[in-house]
């Protein structure tokens, strides 16, 4: 009994931390993940030519709202992309069905938005 109890006290205490830990995972529309890039700086983007065609910016038109921490900043190209929280965001090439992360951790300066 006395080891029943050691064990569920260790998964009690276990427990509130992978639940604190849970995150909301953004993504576009399609359900596709949305990532953000460490060399962006003061909220525009530095992803173009090579860069925008594995990392494709997500493209938004002036005007529309997607609620809070969202907002349109323009590009080079006069596209805007959707900003989260600041940060311009994008999709990843190679994931090629809702739920991929293939981009996570990408060169070190590619990373998953978590809300």
């Amino acid at each position: 009994m006395k080891s029943s109890i050691s064990l569920l006290s260790a998964f009690l205490v276990i427990l509130p931390v992978g639940v604190a830990s849970a995150q909301t995972l953004l993504t576009n529309d399609a359900k596709m993940t949305l990532y953000t890039y460490d060399k962006d700086e003061g909220g525009k983007s530095a992803c173009y030519d090579d860069c925008a065609t594995k990392w494709p910016p997500y493209i938004g038109k002036a005007g529309e709202d997607k609620g809070e921490g969202w907002t349109l900043v323009e590009r080079t190209d006069g596209t805007h992309q959707w900003s989260y929280d600041g940060k311009p965001t994008y999709l990843y090439a190679e994931d090629t069905k809702a739920g991929d992360m293939l981009g996570d951790g990408k060169g070190g300066v590619w990373h998953v938005i978590k809300d």
